[in-house]
């Protein structure tokens, strides 16, 4: 955070408080860790005849175009299209400001976010906590899916069509070394070839897995991190969560028995996917493309991250581990796709 940002960041969302709760002001800006594409802030709104109540501040980054993953304000829209549905846990926006750079106001919600199968946390959630909790993400995903865009206000919202979400992860890939593309190409080829028919557009996260979700025990507080949010093909987030219950391509070496408890409590894909459809009510299909597409999204996502790792002074372990299993997660989407396996 640059010096002056934090005290006119103050001053912005204080004004910004004030016109909707006049006399409130917001106070104690900190930093949260985590964040790639934004900033992200832990910060006290104090009201009027009120106790101090803990939010998160999200601001584009200064100096850098406030488009794509660091469209803030686009982030607060779909929050705000889903906040107070039954059955949808986000976090409520509070306030916002188109200024220079653009940031929101939400509240905070309290919970722990951990990805099974990549996390390691020192007090992992027992195994009967994970299975709970990926069950519930699989209910609400489903119920999220259930909305038409505009039913929420997202109507003008352009839907992206599938053959435009593999080009997006492919000029992603492009920018890798070629050490870390390795057989990208040929998986990219055949996923192009099979591209399925269009179903009716949906509300997609993106990134919908556990690590983006805010659980108290087993019950859902909130789905986080919507930078990458569209509307398109409801098929890739079901896939996507799908694919964490045993994704190939991993972040840690050894880990302890209690993170390993956690991983091994991952369900399969099949009741998640039972869940899945005991909301809809509609099978979703074949899905073996789908799962090929997020073997070649998690490589393109991590064989980026892994480049600009190595340029680091200190690079992540973590981040090395993962450069190793792309190869294997390549492999896998072509087996996957021209084998044509069931889901």
């Amino acid at each position: 955070m640059s010096e002056p940002l934090g005290p006119e960041l103050l001053a912005r969302a204080t004004r910004a408080a004030d016109a909707r709760w006049p006399g409130a002001c917001v106070i104690e800006l900190e930093p949260l860790p985590g964040g790639i594409s934004s900033l992200t802030f832990t910060a006290t709104l104090n009201l009027p005849r009120d106790e101090g109540r803990r939010v998160v501040v999200k601001v584009a980054p200064p100096g850098l175009p406030p488009v794509r993953n660091r469209d803030v304000l686009r982030q607060a829209s779909v929050m705000r299209a889903l906040h107070g549905i039954a059955g949808v846990r986000v976090p409520e926006v509070l306030l916002q400001d188109a200024g220079a750079p653009p940031f929101f106001v939400m509240e905070f919600v309290d919970g722990e976010a951990y990805e099974p199968r990549w996390d390691e946390s020192p007090s992992p959630p027992a195994p009967a906590i994970v299975a709970g909790r990926a069950r519930a993400a699989a209910r609400m995903l489903a119920v999220v899916q259930r909305l038409a865009p505009r039913a929420v206000g997202l109507g003008d919202e352009p839907a992206l069509a599938l053959a435009q979400e593999l080009e997006r992860w492919a000029k992603l890939f492009a920018t890798a070394g070629d050490d870390l593309r390795g057989a990208e190409s040929r998986l990219h080829a055949a996923l192009a070839a099979r591209v399925p028919e269009p179903v009716a557009p949906r509300i997609l996260h993106g990134d919908y897995r556990l690590g983006n979700m805010l659980f108290v025990a087993e019950e859902p507080g909130a789905i986080i991190d919507w930078e990458i949010w569209s509307v398109g093909d409801p098929r890739t987030d079901l896939a996507w969560l799908l694919h964490f219950s045993e994704p190939v391509i991993r972040r840690a070496g050894q880990r302890d028995a209690a993170n390993r408890a956690a991983a091994e409590a991952m369900p399969d894909r099949q009741p998640l996917l039972a869940e899945y459809v005991a909301v809809t009510g509609t099978d979703p299909g074949e899905l073996s493309w789908f799962a090929a597409y997020c073997h070649y999204k998690l490589a393109s996502t991590m064989a980026v991250l892994a480049k600009r790792n190595r340029r680091l002074a200190k690079p992540d372990p973590g981040l090395e581990t993962a450069a190793a299993s792309l190869a294997p997660a390549i492999a896998r989407g072509l087996e996957l796709i021209e084998a044509g396996l069931p889901r």
